[in-house]
């Protein structure tokens, strides 16, 4: 079996899959302090829970913290010592060539989402990963990561504006009865859901423009969820990508 690990800033997402098969996922809060050991013991606990402790024979990684792999790292050596791990960073093979000004900026999340992207449903292809930052990757016909959009995320956006804002709040995030609020809290509703599902289809718009092509626009990230169902542009929700995607890093550079 094969333990997936995505760190991104505000969640940590952990997979295990059964050959290509996902049978068993977690999501953390991302604590850059917490030790080898604490997260040791953390991932030890959840597999214990699904029965799958004993059964890990590899690990895939990739991290937006660049301090969380030394913790990483070393859990692997000490709770998973027979078992390989890959980080997906400079030199591990991918299989996506990147065509960006400088390919080391590239978030190592945002490379394995176009593989799997690529993969799972060819390409022209756009993913929109909504998590700490909205980010919408575009893959070429051939599997290219050409570049794309990095947009304040939607947990970021509530919470600026309710700590400018002296009569805002942070409320619930759902679709509120109507467009037009009756209410504060059903007007920042409003503007969350229909704002951010506006930006997404605006946005998509554009990239389709630029590559004059319709791209398969496939949607991923914790927050997906909150503006899928207003987005006209979405093809695809795959909420667990980034994981498939290190799954595919792992085989083409462990083998089999």
């Amino acid at each position: 079996m094969l333990l997936c690990v995505d760190i991104g800033n505000t969640h940590t997402v952990l997979g295990v899959f059964d050959d290509d098969r996902l049978v068993g996922h977690w999501r953390l809060a991302t604590d850059p302090r917490r030790t080898a050991d604490e997260l040791g013991l953390l991932i030890r606990g959840l597999l214990d829970s699904a029965h799958f402790s004993g059964r890990i024979d590899g690990l895939a990684c990739c991290s937006t913290v660049p301090a969380a792999l030394r913790e990483v790292r070393a859990m692997s050596n000490r709770w998973f010592a027979s078992a390989p791990l890959v980080v997906v960073e400079p030199g591990i093979r991918t299989g996506v060539p990147i065509l960006y000004d400088n390919p080391k900026e590239v978030g190592a999340d945002r490379i394995v989402n176009s593989l799997a992207a690529f993969t799972l449903h060819g390409g022209p292809a756009v993913v929109v990963d909504f998590g700490t930052s909205t980010n919408f990757d575009v893959v070429s016909e051939r599997g290219e990561f050409i570049g794309g959009v990095l947009a304040p995320g939607i947990d970021i956006s509530i919470d600026a504006l309710a700590s400018r804002a002296a009569q805002l709040m942070k409320v619930q995030v759902t679709k509120p009865r109507a467009v037009i609020g009756k209410n504060t809290v059903e007007a920042l509703q409003s503007g969350i859901v229909y704002g951010f599902a506006a930006q997404v289809d605006g946005i998509v718009t554009r990239i389709a423009e630029q590559l004059s092509a319709k791209p398969v626009v496939i949607a991923t990230g914790g927050l997906a969820s909150v503006v899928l169902d207003e987005c006209r542009t979405i093809d695809v929700h795959e909420p667990w990508l980034t994981l498939t995607g290190l799954r595919l890093v792992y085989q083409r550079n462990i083998p089999e």
